[in-house]
């Protein structure tokens, strides 16, 4: 089957892999393909136990505690409701989306792919449902919510006892599941499943490449549909330049506010208690929870800004048609695309934080305009990721060269 390199752009012939073997792009060095720990089998049990893995986690008790024998218990819709009851609409529709929504959606979608294909159906809208799970797979966050969950237990654990309920325990064994699911599917047999083999171009003409599922198609189908999976044909994703950059820099003005001002206000006994990111690593630290106090730094204050800087250095090497160090803004690239959903870990933190601390005259939390910024610096960072079109720094370095 003849495909093109979703990085470079690179036209090639890809085999029949044995087991225990991997397709490699011999420019930018992508995997494209791999059979070792690979099974289309295990990727549905795994999708199916956490799809139904995810109902018990949203619907029953996260986390419990209680204080002077008032008792709190906190659910994943609790921190939308609380946002959203605090006037923070953006931030719980987001939240909402991230780790809710969009969970259902993805794994209930790809179940019945692989389903489908395990039973030998292949209705019409097989390839277009497929193609709309794997476009949500960055978007849905069960992995990244437990750890915001962790964390949030973390802080509370420091200071009041807290056990973990039925809802905590189904969201560990759905974030693990999610993991699985990620880490034994293989996209692109799944597109071979669901399209015949066949080899381009016969007459040697010129081609270009879907920008889902990376089939290699006649350049006079721009702007058609890809037979495969009926995404429109681009030569190049449409105006990436442009819209990039525009994100970059609106993630880099709100950048600044969501690290100056507050994540979430506390009061306790009438003392107002401001916390910035830097201040609740601060506190992990304090505690004794120095690897959380790590790994927090790392998602919220040094991803966000690798990826703006990182980001940066691609938009300017296209601008300047650099032909150095190609292969590692590539592999960066990729780094930069897949590590974007963690920076979420604060913003599930807080959700699922504020609605536990809610005591009335002793103890009150709430959201603060810190996470506002926070959160849209996240989600517009990882949509430049998605949207930005790492062939271009390749096309830029061909146009050195032959000019």
């Amino acid at each position: 089957m003849s495909i093109a390199c979703p990085d470079c752009g690179t036209l090639q012939e890809l085999p029949q892999l044995r087991g225990g073997t991997a397709a490699i792009c011999p420019t930018c060095v992508r995997p494209l393909e791999r059979t070792s720990g690979r099974s289309r089998g295990a990727a549905l049990g795994f999708a199916v136990a956490t799809f139904i893995l995810l109902f018990p986690a949203n619907l029953e008790p996260l986390m419990r505690i209680s204080i002077f024998g008032i008792n709190r218990e906190t659910r994943v819709a609790s921190g939308i409701f609380t946002l959203w009851n605090n006037q923070w609409v953006l931030f719980a529709v987001l939240v909402g989306a991230f780790a809710v929504v969009l969970p259902f959606v993805r794994f209930g979608l790809l179940s019945a792919v692989l389903g489908c294909l395990r039973f030998g159906w292949r209705p019409a809208w097989l390839a277009r449902v497929y193609r709309i799970s794997l476009q949500l797979d960055v978007w849905a966050m069960p992995d990244v919510l437990l750890l915001g969950a962790a964390v949030g237990y973390s802080r509370i654990a420091a200071r009041i006892p807290v056990q973990i309920g039925w809802g905590g325990i189904c969201l560990i064994l759905a974030a693990v599941s999610a993991m699985l699911c990620r880490a034994t599917l293989d996209r692109s047999t799944v597109w071979s499943a669901l399209k015949g083999e066949q080899a381009f171009p016969a007459d040697g003409g010129a081609a270009i490449s879907c920008t889902v599922c990376d089939l290699a198609i006649a350049a006079r189908a721009e702007h058609e549909r890809c037979p495969r999976c009926a995404a429109r044909l681009y030569t190049r994703k449409p105006s990436t330049y442009i819209r990039t950059l525009a994100l970059v820099i609106a993630g880099f003005a709100l950048y600044i506010p969501a690290n100056i001002y507050p994540m979430n206000t506390n009061v306790q006994l009438g003392e107002v208690v401001k916390y910035r990111i830097i201040d609740g690593i601060t506190d992990l630290f304090k505690a004794g929870f120095w690897p959380l106090g790590v790994l927090i730094f790392c998602t919220s204050i040094a991803i966000p800004l690798l990826k703006l800087l990182g980001l940066s250095w691609f938009l300017v090497s296209i601008r300047r048609r650099s032909t150095q160090a190609l292969v590692l803004k590539t592999k960066l690239y990729r780094l930069i695309d897949e590590i974007g959903r963690w920076s979420h870990v604060d913003v599930f933190t807080l959700a699922i934080f504020v609605p536990m601390i809610q005591f009335g005259g002793l103890a009150t939390a709430s959201a603060g305009i810190g996470g506002v910024a926070f959160i849209l610096v996240v989600t517009l960072t990882m949509v430049a990721s998605r949207i930005f079109d790492p062939r271009l720094l390749w096309d830029a370095a061909q146009t050195a060269r032959t000019s």
